[in-house]
């Protein structure tokens, strides 16, 4: 789509005002006008339609000026209400009886709009699907409203003629129009203070590069004598307290440390071979 829009307007491209004055452009009367429409839907001749494009240009920049003071040059909102502009020109019937002002205006002014709702998108989204999005929205609300219940993916999907797939895609892409910040600070009743968002991000679990290690210590453990293997396991993995440990063992609390003591060093060794 874009690439056909692209080609359209590649040969038109509206130059600066001052430009078009040292041009000395010859200004077209609707005569003129609908001759050059009968001539172009009669032979399709791009030069046909260059004509029409500059004879209109006008339009498009009054068109434009209206939605100036939005972030975007007024030159570039010029740019994008040509490409509306040369798709009315392709589909105008000069038969029909309607002035092609009137016909254009609509054609320019959503291509603008259009132009400022991509930008508006935090991430790049293909306009089919920007367009699948809002149109899934609608027909979300309005069939829960006739149906007494939420509407499924199925019944969206049925409403706006998609597939399930695309329809799934286009909602779940509706997260990227806005985007928040990691830094944001969210407060929940009852906290004295805000926490942001990056506190609850998930992290990669330290304790995951230290597999091997354990499997290596689980083989050393079982070279341990039984009290010292029994010791080891009762104050590391059980946190219990020497003293815990030798009322377990029915030994003395220094005896215990001794033993823990040795062990540690054999365990030293173990790894470290």
């Amino acid at each position: 789509m874009k690439a056909e829009l692209a080609s359209k307007w590649s040969s038109v491209r509206v130059e600066p005002e001052a430009s078009r004055k040292r041009a000395n452009v010859v200004e077209w009367t609707d005569e003129e006008t609908e001759d050059l429409f009968r001539e172009y839907v009669a032979t399709r001749d791009p030069a046909v339609r260059d004509k029409l494009v500059i004879a209109h240009r006008n339009l498009v920049r009054f068109l434009a000026t209206k939605f100036a003071n939005r972030g975007e040059p007024l030159e570039d909102l010029v740019q994008v209400g040509i490409i509306g502009l040369i798709n009315a020109i392709d589909r105008f019937d000069p038969d029909r009886g309607t002035k092609f002002s009137t016909y254009a205006t609509p054609t320019v002014v959503g291509e603008i709009r259009r132009h400022f709702r991509d930008k508006a998108w935090s991430l790049k989204v293909p306009r089919r699907l920007q367009e699948l999005n809002l149109a899934a929205n609608k027909a979300a609300e309005e069939l829960s409203q006739r149906l007494g219940r939420p509407a499924t993916i199925q019944d969206i999907a049925s409403f706006v003629g998609a597939s399930e797939e695309e329809t799934l895609e286009a909602i779940e892409l509706g997260n990227a129009y806005d985007t928040v910040s990691l830094d944001s600070k969210l407060l929940y009743e009852g906290e004295a203070a805000p926490v942001s968002l990056a506190e609850f991000v998930g992290d990669v679990d330290g304790s995951l590069q230290n597999v091997e290690t354990y499997g290596d210590l689980k083989q050393a453990i079982d070279c341990l004598e039984p009290r010292e293997k029994a010791i080891i396991y009762f104050r590391f993995f059980k946190d219990m307290s020497q003293t815990e440990v030798a009322k377990r063992l029915s030994i003395s609390q220094m005896h215990v440390s001794r033993l823990q003591h040795k062990a540690l060093r054999r365990l030293k060794e173990l790894l470290g071979g």
